[in-house]
């Protein structure tokens, strides 16, 4: 069913009160497809867990929800496990439904906002773990045609906080599930100095799985607001990926300061950037930037997204000014 002028407060992590002109569920694929048959030509936005997205004006097309659900077991050795997930999962259960099976490799990725069919299409990642990590394959529902095709490894084109369904084939599909292959021999991943810290305040010297998971569960809970609190998008920035020139350049103002080697360069902290041009903890009213953590931007409740964007524009055009560093948003704008 297709309801008209609903309003896409509840659909959005930021709390934004967008309205859609016309707007539909699906949990199947031939739920999907009926709902797409009423299209019309329709400007089309499939929503997940609305967590990667900031609305900044009311929405002139079709807005549909992807709740495809199951998770199931396809292949099992004594070693590893290949699992299924419904696109329309929410990543952080589908995580812990992992983690009570014993199933290994995503335990780093605990607590990240969204569903799982935005994992693949955003590469999400943390404390040194990637989706590309652990992924074989997902099936999409092409809009065109009305075809499933299933998208290898490779045809994903994996890159930083990215793929292909962000760039080439950008509004061309939609993904209905997700495959990955995860371990039962753990081989547990605790070299972000923060994991091993807050494992050290745990007093756990030898974690399983579910240690690393309720460690970055309490750092991220520590440094990231709820979205059922306050309303944000998690990181709103991507980490930059700069040339040595310009790493020699801070160094001569500052003596530390967070990098990491990267494939084409050293990526830097964005977090840190605009915390030292002043940001962190900044607020205007009914918006801001976060006070733990200057990656995030707020909405303490009634702000619009064109404030919002208009505050990213303001840290872009600082960072850049004072670092020579142009920030990208990791959010998608609307």
């Amino acid at each position: 069913m297709i309801e008209s002028n609903v309003d896409l407060k509840s659909f959005n992590t930021f709390g934004i009160s967008c309205f859609a002109e016309r707007f539909g569920r699906f949990s199947t694929t031939d739920e999907l497809k009926n709902l797409l048959s009423q299209r019309n030509d329709d400007e089309l936005l499939i929503l997940g867990g609305g967590s990667n997205i900031l609305l900044t004006e009311d929405f002139k097309g079709l807005v549909l929800k992807n709740e495809i659900s199951g998770i199931q077991i396809v292949e099992e050795s004594d070693t590893s496990v290949l699992v299924e997930s419904g696109a329309g999962e929410i990543w952080h259960q589908f995580v812990l439904y992992c983690i009570d099976h014993g199933f290994g490799g995503i335990e780093n990725l605990s607590l990240i906002p969204g569903s799982v069919g935005a994992s693949p299409m955003q590469n999400i990642g943390a404390y040194g773990v990637e989706i590309k990590d652990v992924f074989v394959s997902l099936k999409a529902y092409h809009i065109t045609s009305g075809e499933i095709h299933e998208f290898t490894h490779e045809q994903c084109q994996f890159g930083y906080r990215e793929s292909v369904f962000k760039r080439a084939l950008k509004g061309q599909y939609i993904i209905c599930s997700v495959r990955f292959k995860l371990s039962k021999v753990h081989k547990i991943n605790a070299t972000y100095g923060a994991i091993e810290a807050e494992l050290e305040t745990m007093n756990i010297s030898e974690p399983t799985i579910r240690d690393i998971s309720n460690a970055v569960i309490a750092i991220r809970s520590s440094k990231l607001p709820d979205p059922n609190q306050i309303g944000n998008a998690g990181s709103f920035f991507k980490n930059p990926v700069v040339t040595q020139d310009i790493v020699d350049s801070i160094q001569k103002k500052y003596e530390k300061f967070p990098q990491y080697p990267a494939v084409g360069g050293i990526k830097l902290a964005a977090g840190w950037l605009i915390e030292q041009c002043g940001w962190k903890g900044k607020t205007f009213g009914t918006y801001g930037v976060n006070k733990n953590q200057a990656l995030v931007l707020v909405n303490y409740g009634g702000s619009s997204g064109q404030e919002i964007f208009d505050l990213s524009e303001r840290i872009i055009r600082d960072v850049e000014a004072t670092f020579g560093i142009r920030l990208e948003r990791e959010v998608n704008i609307l």
